[in-house]
């Protein structure tokens, strides 16, 4: 065999892998500087919107005032809060933004703000946020106003509107409000003659109390008109609602909770005690007669806290308790009392200091009702002119100046913002009735005659579906008691008017007369209304 020819090159005794040539690292960096470049530019493509699937830029928040460390906007708010977010509305805008302690919260405070809201995103903001009140007072969320969202909010709600709420039950329950306002007029005749006067509000209170007492739970509260326990119950109302219209600083800086620095969780335990002790008075006045078969609502729910099971789909399915009936009860005669009554009060204050607007509406009611009798619910859908009167009190005097709260279950947008989920949403009720863009430069006028035919709001109602009057809200969570309130409101306010004029106490004149609010979550007046009345009906009238 030939010999292998022998060769100078040496060979290394460890090899490189062909990958690791140097050929080859260049070609690999080659590869490598390539596809970061390709990634480099895809990544700009899509940070400036091209392609299919571009991120959109993240949405701004709403513009806000800047907060204290920790406290946030809280201490900024003052004792009249809708006053203040009204002012900072003309600062940042009809949508803006506030940070209490921890908790973000978005204000609407112009129609279209309320509308995108309350209209388009209903469903994401229809529950509430956590509160003090609702778990202290509310028997820890178990009533209507504060429950979930849910199968049992939706079994509340129709059952006061099948039996308390319904166009059917409203007329069934006619009476009823007719002769409390009888028994109104026969108290306020009786004491017309005190020179000191009285507190028209109160009598208005004890009318409203008792009207939805016997609907409720069969029976007058206050049987003797205006005594003590009508007004420690008026009392214990207001407290509830000025404790409601505190911002706690527990609800929203958890740290603090445990020390209660305002006390109002102090406070609202104890006007608890007080409200469980007059709501198991109520159910235990029944005892073992209640079988379902009364007409008042307590009968009713008592009748099916005892079926088992319970008949009906999802929603009449729902097992009520005790605490149930108690909770729904408190809802009914705090938010169905003071509100109305705070109302009358706005409306007769704001006649007293407007003589010729009393006078024409005085004209309306003698015109349709005569001088023979009192007014009767009947007689309601002819006055147009005090149609235009209570509107106007609503506007200028909601009962709610800043809706309840309500919560973002999850993000969504408003006007070009992003309201993230959580996120607290307020309606400023006032400020928006107020609004000059809506209601003209006579804004802050009392003038009825915007809401008449061929007036400028003509076709505007309180009803929920006009955004720039809402003082019962709207949505899914627009008061339940509407309508009841509505009817209350109207009948109340008919019945003074056309029963009695009105003189003013201690030298008091109507220019005079003081209109500042006292904040709540009702709207109160700071001083209530001093008044005389003054019989102007046939004698007859008051004796039918």
């Amino acid at each position: 065999m030939p010999c292998a020819r022998p060769t100078n090159k040496q060979t290394s005794p460890h090899p490189l892998p062909p990958s690791m040539t140097p050929a080859a690292m260049d070609h690999d960096l080659l590869l490598l500087l390539a596809s970061l470049a390709a990634v480099i530019v895809a990544a700009v493509w899509h940070l400036r919107g091209h392609g299919s699937g571009a991120r959109k830029p993240k949405l701004p928040l709403p513009p806000g005032p800047r907060g204290w460390p920790v406290l946030g906007n809280l201490p900024q708010l003052g004792d009249k809060p809708h006053h203040t977010m009204a002012a900072l509305a003309r600062l940042h805008g009809p949508l803006f933004r506030l940070r209490f302690g921890s908790a973000e919260v978005v204000v609407a405070a112009s129609a279209k703000v309320a509308g995108s809201f309350l209209r388009a995103h209903d469903a994401n903001f229809s529950d509430r946020p956590p509160n003090s009140g609702a778990e202290h007072v509310a028997y820890n969320y178990q009533d209507l106003v504060f429950a979930p969202y849910g199968a049992r909010w939706r079994a509340l709600r129709k059952l006061c509107a099948q039996h308390l709420f319904s166009a059917r039950a409203l007329d069934a329950l006619r009476t009823v409000r007719q002769d409390e306002a009888r028994l109104m007029v026969t108290r306020l005749l009786s004491s017309s003659d005190s020179p000191a006067g009285l507190a028209v509000g109160q009598e208005a209170n004890v009318c409203a109390t008792n009207a939805l007492a016997l609907a409720a739970v069969g029976r007058r509260v206050f049987g003797d008109g205006v005594g003590e326990g009508a007004r420690e119950f008026k009392d214990m109302v207001v407290e509830l609602m000025q404790l409601a219209g505190v911002f706690n600083i527990g609800d929203f800086v958890p740290a603090l909770r445990w020390l209660d620095p305002q006390g109002v969780v102090a406070k609202m335990k104890r006007l608890h005690r007080r409200y469980d002790r007059m709501m198991d008075g109520f159910i235990s006045e029944r005892g073992d007669r209640a079988d379902g078969d009364g007409n008042d609502l307590l009968s009713v729910m008592l009748g099916m806290m005892r079926q088992s099971p319970p008949a009906g789909g999802e929603e009449d399915g729902i097992k009520f308790n005790e605490t149930d009936i108690k909770a729904l009860l408190l809802n009914l005669f705090t938010a169905g009392t003071d509100t109305t009554s705070s109302t009358v009060e706005w409306a007769l204050a704001e006649l007293i200091r407007h003589p010729d607007v009393l006078k024409k509406l005085q004209h309306e009611l003698d015109d349709v009702v005569g001088n023979g009798r009192l007014v009767t619910e009947s007689d309601l859908p002819q006055l147009t002119f005090l149609a235009a009167v209570i509107k106007e009190t609503f506007r200028l005097h909601p009962s709610t100046p800043l809706s309840l709260p309500r919560v973002a279950a999850e993000d969504c947008e408003v006007d070009g913002y992003r309201i993230p989920k959580d996120t607290t949403l307020l309606v400023n009720v006032w400020a928006i009735a107020r609004d000059p863009a809506s209601w003209g430069d006579d804004v802050l006028e009392f003038r009825p005659t915007r809401f008449l035919p061929g007036g400028s709001h003509e076709s505007v109602d309180v009803k929920g579906g006009d955004y720039e009057l809402i003082p019962f809200g709207a949505g899914r969570r627009i008061c339940a008691g509407l309508s009841w309130g509505l009817r209350m409101v109207t009948l109340t306010t008919a019945t003074l008017v056309h029963a009695f004029d009105w003189t003013l106490v201690d030298g008091m004149t109507p220019e005079k007369l003081d209109m500042e609010e006292a904040y709540g979550l009702t709207l109160q007046r700071a001083v209530p209304l001093m008044v005389q009345p003054v019989p102007r009906l046939l004698p007859s009238a008051y004796t039918m």
